[in-house]
């Protein structure tokens, strides 16, 4: 996924109700910035940290940039991190087409967004001639408390912990379900759940996977101009 424009660099002051960043650029305008991310970005949000932003070409939003990447310090010197949540499915599309995510390879059709379980609807699903559909739903991940290790939540999610349930629903109605882990930055070499955030969601993906549930993690490469899924990461538990 390449950015359409190029981003605009500048320096955190400070994220405050969760949806919002007070940014100054490199130019030493201060503006303020969406941020398309509802989770607590534990380790991320730093006044002073090194942001990028991206504008967009609607006129009539009430705030142009959104903020896309943060460079953070995980213990290994300066990294960047994607933190824009509406990216995740678009990026895990991609991959799926270009055959990263070989284990979703191989089928003829992929919808987004498509209604299923208790008035849920799943990220994609996917369809071929002899094989029974695949739902996959893909988590945004990018909490870091010790170097290389990834883990999954930042925060409590009982919205994440249904979705565990219902794509276990789907594989007993005989479907397969996958669950995608994709790590929006580059030195992850292991990913976990942060059980002691979210016990609940802990308990929700053990149940899933004993149910059949497949888990996947992948890593991506960032830079300012481009977000790739690049290569699948261990997942220790």
């Amino acid at each position: 996924m390449r950015f359409p424009t190029p981003l605009v660099p500048g320096r955190l002051v400070q994220r405050y109700k969760r949806f919002l960043a007070d940014v100054v650029l490199d130019t030493g305008e201060a503006v303020t910035a969406h941020c398309a991310n509802p989770g607590a970005m534990l380790g991320l949000t730093a006044p002073g940290n090194r942001v990028w932003l991206s504008r967009s070409a609607n006129a009539a939003r009430k705030l142009p940039l959104s903020w896309e990447l943060v460079e953070a310090e995980f213990g290994r010197g300066p990294e960047l991190v994607g933190i824009n949540t509406a990216h995740p499915n678009a990026l895990v599309e991609e991959a799926i087409v270009d055959g990263t995510i070989a284990p979703l390879a191989g089928y003829a059709t992929l919808r987004r967004e498509v209604a299923y379980g208790k008035a849920s609807r799943v990220d994609m699903m996917l369809t071929g001639e002899g094989r029974p559909p695949c739902y996959v739903e893909v988590k945004n991940v990018h909490l870091m408390r010790r170097p290389g290790l990834a883990e999954f939540p930042d925060s409590v999610t009982a919205r994440g912990a249904k979705h565990l349930d219902e794509l276990g629903d789907m594989v007993e109605a005989g479907h397969r379900a996958v669950m995608v882990f994709l790590i929006q930055y580059g030195g992850a070499e292991r990913f976990a759940l942060a059980r002691d955030i979210d016990p609940a969601y802990g308990k929700a993906f053990d149940r899933a996977r004993a149910r059949g549930v497949e888990m996947l993690s992948f890593r991506c490469r960032l830079s300012p101009e481009a977000i790739v899924v690049e290569r699948a990461v261990e997942i220790a538990e």
